[in-house]
């Protein structure tokens, strides 16, 4: 298989690849074309098809197609101009090429994220994160194999451990140089902040926003989720019960951000920054996976800057 990541200016392609999107415009002189997204498990690519002729059938999203036509640059990135398109017949692709992943042991994440939960000295924070990851093997199953975003960071299938493992990681070293942190508080919160992710997206493929996680959010969602736990926790205290949803509400850091709270504890501080540091880390590292050249790569949203390769 030709896989996207290996794609160069000025080869031809003829290759099964994952219509993430299709949508159909028009010219400025009326005339109908196709836009779209096409994916493997190593990235995605914007194909056009401006000529809608007989080598063109009838596919839609979410369709495995295969594909015929040149990789050209448009505005310094890669395009495919589709010169043929049809729906892929089974057996002429496998769906695991398709779906992006980390490139970490998912099992031994997992490990360490337990043994977090066991090196915590309050029983009742135990309990709570054990009722997600140990107990509740349908959700421990979904938080193993969920993303952490649609594209920003983290977008693929074990990211949303790989991140809440990261960012646990990091406050519980926080914790050994800031002694004031409760780091009970911290390490729980940090493996649950964005548990409500689960619900907000849905799985791969389409690996989109649901109703609910359009409506609510995966903030709202999360402490919900962890205030229905609590309460199956008969000695659960009311204070850490509160200091912990606030720390959920408020991991965004700012309103703008979507945080309905900013930080007011020094725990929710920590795990704002933490959270912070390594959704833009990876942000950085996947703007250079996704490009060979050295030098500039160009603005970056998130990021806010145009980015550069370091020297070596």
């Amino acid at each position: 298989m030709r896989y996207i990541e290996q794609l160069q200016d000025g080869e031809n392609v003829s290759e099964v690849y994952l219509c993430k999107n299709k949508i159909v415009g028009k010219t400025k002189s009326g005339k109908s074309y196709y836009s779209l997204l096409l994916q493997d498990k190593t990235g995605s690519i914007d194909a056009k098809i401006w000529e809608l002729n007989n080598g063109i059938g009838h596919f839609d999203s979410m369709n495995y197609v295969r594909v015929d036509g040149q990789i050209t640059t448009f505005n310094n990135a890669l395009q495919l101009n589709v010169k043929k398109i049809r729906i892929a017949d089974e057996g002429e692709y496998v769906q695991d090429d398709y779906m992006p992943c980390t490139k970490k042991d998912v099992d031994e994440m997992f490990a360490d994220l337990l043994k977090l939960v066991d090196s915590l000295e309050h029983s009742y924070y135990k309990t709570l994160l054990k009722s997600f990851f140990v107990d509740d093997k349908e959700t421990a199953a979904e938080f193993k194999r969920h993303s952490a975003a649609k594209t920003i960071h983290h977008g693929y299938i074990g990211g949303l451990l790989e991140h809440s493992l990261a960012v646990a990681k990091m406050c519980d070293y926080y914790t050994t140089y800031y002694k004031r942190l409760n780091r009970d508080l911290l390490i729980t919160a940090a493996l649950l902040h964005d548990i409500g992710k689960i619900y907000e997206l849905s799985g791969f493929p389409e690996n989109d926003y649901t109703d609910a996680g359009q409506l609510l959010g995966h903030i709202v969602m999360g402490t919900m989720m962890i205030r229905d736990r609590i309460k199956d926790i008969p000695d659960f205290p009311a204070k850490a019960a509160n200091e912990l949803e606030h720390c959920i509400l408020a991991h965004h850091g700012e309103l703008e951000y979507g945080s309905p709270k900013k930080p007011a504890l020094l725990e929710a501080l920590a795990l704002s920054f933490a959270d912070n540091t390594d959704a833009k880390i990876q942000t950085f590292m996947e703007a250079l996976d996704a490009k060979d050249e050295s030098g500039w790569l160009g603005y970056n949203k998130m990021l806010e800057s145009n980015i550069r390769r370091t020297t070596k």
